[in-house]
């Protein structure tokens, strides 16, 4: 990892051992330049880095979730939260984390002819959820005073929650840990780096920090910040 990058990449342990082909050709090539930190820690591994970014999705669609209960209960809520939740998804997920599987991940898997029909469901999902979001950017700043407007938007929420609950489910069990079997030590660990300078690029310094500060703010503003309050009595 280059010097100077997020410390949000650094955990104790091992990288391990990767058995697998050679680069597949078609495959987007990774720059390899970029100087390792010597010591202890060692880079977090992709799967980890893109089951850290599902995070940041999981607790978006339970703003989601709760935005659309309450509105169905009939209280008026800020249409700001819905805007800079939407906003969130655009800019972190769709932009950056998809674009990320789309361009590094799914061609890797093709290539080899491996999981090929959930690649292309996961990547149709993607063209979906993109366009739900923009439904819900559309809708939301009327969503409080025009109910047509609430109802596209608590639709189009309901819709990309439902999609994107076992879309997530199935890359972090299914896809994410296969990708070690399609690719060499030193391609897997190019990864990493890609991913962060990506991030840097779009972001700046500690980009994923950034955006889960925001999703936090967001929790706490309509009071689900508190974990305990999910805890069965």
């Amino acid at each position: 990892m280059a010097i100077g990058l997020s410390s949000r990449r650094r955990v104790l342990g091992s990288a391990g051992v990767l058995i697998g082909a050679g680069l597949l050709s078609g495959a987007p090539s990774i720059a390899r330049e970029a100087p390792k930190k010597k010591g202890a820690d060692v880079d977090v591994t992709p799967p980890e880095d893109l089951m850290r970014e599902h995070g940041v999705l999981d607790r978006v669609l339970l703003i989601y979730e709760a935005g659309i209960r309450r509105l169905g209960d009939g209280e008026d809520m800020d249409p700001a939260v819905f805007t800079q939740s939407a906003e969130i998804i655009r800019d972190f997920i769709e932009n950056y984390h998809e674009k990320s599987e789309e361009e590094y991940l799914f061609p890797r898997f093709r290539n080899a002819g491996r999981m090929v029909p959930l690649v292309d469901v996961l990547q149709a999902q993607h063209v979906a959820g993109r366009k739900l979001t923009e439904r819900i950017l559309a809708a939301a700043p009327a969503s409080h005073r025009e109910r047509a407007q609430r109802e596209a938007m608590t639709g189009a929420m309901q819709s990309f929650t439902r999609m994107y609950r076992p879309h997530a489910a199935r890359e972090d069990t299914d896809l994410f840990p296969t990708l070690r079997s399609l690719v060499t030590t030193q391609e897997f660990e190019d990864l990493a780096d890609t991913f962060e300078r990506k991030e840097l690029a779009l972001f700046g310094a500690n980009g994923f920090e950034k955006f889960a500060k925001r999703v936090a703010e967001i929790e706490t503003q309509i009071g689900i910040h508190d974990l305990d309050k999910f805890t069965p009595q």
